[in-house]
């Protein structure tokens, strides 16, 4: 690794300590340097293109918007920089749809170091990281026409859009807010929220408010 030049990083991550304790980790490497660090959708779009990173390393809760939006909102954008999703969401949950919307690997943040630090080098090298049992999900579905999580009931049978939608339920936005955020009408985000009950086995509409702020804190 001696020579070469450090591959550069950006950290998007809604928590500074978060943020601040990666940037430690990563400066420590002798071929990893942090060139920036955003705490929000619009501030990752900024230092995106002021820092021309190798590696965007981001979160999957935002303040202001989901980091898969900004995933595909980048690769629509043309950008080919490599992107790691490190967050502490359930990666049976969102790893496939990280994958989807462009990016090149999930960790979840409750590894150790060294897996972070090898995650962040193998996609910076171009290839693709998810934990060995995600990876084997992944095949089973694609050759031995398995269910995804998307039919398995739970969180994990929520769509991208529903996903969306519950974490601005837990952020404490009502229909009109979630609808103007979405520019949907209010009739579909009210369809959305009856669906996601429904998935989630609540019994109403209370109990999906704290199992969306649950879902929020615990990111």
């Amino acid at each position: 690794m001696t020579g070469a030049p450090k591959k550069r990083i950006l950290v998007v991550d809604d928590h500074s300590i978060v943020r601040h304790g990666i940037a430690t980790l990563l400066n420590s490497e002798p071929d990893l340097e942090v060139c920036g660090e955003a705490g929000s959708f619009e501030q990752a779009l900024e230092l995106l293109a002021q820092t021309a990173p190798d590696v965007m390393l981001v979160d999957i809760t935002l303040k202001d918007r989901n980091g898969l939006d900004l995933i595909r909102e980048i690769r629509a954008a043309g950008h080919t920089l490599k992107v790691l999703v490190l967050s502490i969401h359930d990666e049976s949950v969102y790893a496939e749809r990280a994958l989807q919307a462009g990016a090149q690997g999930y960790v979840m943040k409750e590894k150790g170091d060294d897996d972070i630090v090898r995650a962040i080098r193998e996609v910076a090298a171009g290839k693709t990281y998810v934990s060995p049992e995600i990876s084997e999900q992944i095949l089973r579905q694609k050759i031995g026409g398995m269910p995804s999580d998307t039919d398995a009931g739970g969180i994990g049978s929520l769509t991208d859009r529903e996903l969306e939608i519950f974490e601005c339920i837990g952020r404490g936005l009502d229909t009109k807010a979630i609808a103007e955020k979405y520019a949907l009408s209010a009739r579909t985000v009210e369809v959305h929220r009856a669906h996601i009950k429904k998935k989630l086995g609540c019994q109403s509409a209370a109990e999906v408010v704290r199992e969306a702020v649950r879902w929020v804190e615990r990111g």
